[in-house]
């Protein structure tokens, strides 16, 4: 064999082994990092596989590598339910949802009773009522028996009481008085209906011209003071945590009062006007749970009474809706 051919079979097997170095250390690289990706062939535990044969993924079986789960997501908690703004405006219901509502009221409201199309509800109204006699004048007879207003409101369970009082106090001149016999009727209804929701309605306002014209104004009616029993109702449904419907808002013109159209005597109103009345009712709703997450406010305990606060004698004592007023269709007295 020639000194060169021997020179060149030397150095090519020097290349082959170089060569065969380097693959040996591709290989083994190779090894190594799918070894440190796959720690279930150290003895542990593989991911969950999916049905489609991959770890993890929609559709996985067996057992999942906690580790690998993200936490709970945690849904936010509704904002509470602020007391001191007027109920907002929701989608329309339809009457049903007034089947298990009571309506305590005087003569406005038996007049919404008759002629607004609600057509379910209990009507627990009647002529004369005021804040200051709610439970002591018995009002009401029913099966037979007089009952006042909030004693025939014991008589059944209920979802809601829709409460519609001032005007025939407007008369009054004690303010405070008012507050704190409207404050002492909520506590009485929460606790004889502890899962209804109570909305107070605000005072919608009086045409003075009308009421001039119909009776002399002899009862001293002023929007003034209506808006003053509608800011004090405001305060109450604060404190008591019940629900406030600004009637008022959107039956007022731009004067402050009832338009001329929406009454006769300037106090109870047309059918028209009831009909506009149950429309807010109809997208001014709130639920229970909305109201209180938590449960209803304590109800404190009942104390003796001594008789109305804030009642008076005299002039001041006249019920300016009137009782015994009968209304017509139209709305006339």
């Amino acid at each position: 064999m020639s000194e060169n051919y021997k020179g060149k079979h030397v150095a090519g097997s020097g290349r082959r082994s170089v060569l065969l170095a380097a693959a040996l250390a591709v290989i083994g690289l190779g090894a190594f990092a799918l070894w440190s990706l796959h720690p279930w062939d150290r003895g542990q535990e593989p991911p969950a596989q999916s049905q489609s044969g991959g770890p993890g993924g929609s559709g996985s079986v067996g057992s999942a590598d906690v580790s690998q789960v993200p936490p709970e997501v945690q849904v936010p908690r509704p904002d509470p339910y602020d007391f001191s703004q007027p109920a907002p405006e929701r989608e329309e219901v339809d009457n049903s949802y007034f089947d298990d509502a009571a309506f305590i009221g005087d003569s406005r409201t038996n007049g919404f009773m008759l002629y607004s199309g609600v057509d379910t509800g209990e009507d627990l109204s009647a002529n004369g009522v005021s804040m200051f006699k709610l439970e002591e004048r018995k009002s009401l007879t029913i099966d037979g028996e007089a009952l006042t207003p909030l004693e025939a409101l014991a008589l059944k369970e209920y979802g809601k009481v829709y409460i519609s009082l001032g005007i025939n106090e407007l008369g009054y001149n004690n303010d405070k008085g008012f507050y704190e016999a409207y404050c002492t009727a909520i506590d009485h209804i929460r606790r004889i209906q502890p899962k209804a929701v109570i909305y107070i309605q605000a005072l919608i306002p009086v045409n003075i011209a009308q009421v001039e014209q119909s009776n002399g104004n002899k009862y001293r009616l002023s929007n003034d003071h209506l808006r003053v029993y509608n800011d004090l109702m405001r305060q109450v449904a604060e404190e008591k945590q019940v629900v406030y419907l600004d009637l008022y808002a959107d039956f007022a013109g731009e004067d402050g009062e009832l338009p001329a159209e929406y009454s006769r005597d300037g106090v109870h109103m047309v059918k028209e006007a009831c009909q506009k009345w149950l429309a807010y009712l109809k997208t001014h709703t709130v639920s229970f749970e909305e109201l209180y997450p938590d449960g209803p406010p304590a109800v404190p305990e009942e104390g003796p009474t001594e008789g109305a606060p804030g009642e008076v004698s005299g002039e001041g004592a006249a019920s300016a809706a009137g009782d015994g007023a009968a209304m017509t269709e139209d709305g006339s007295t």
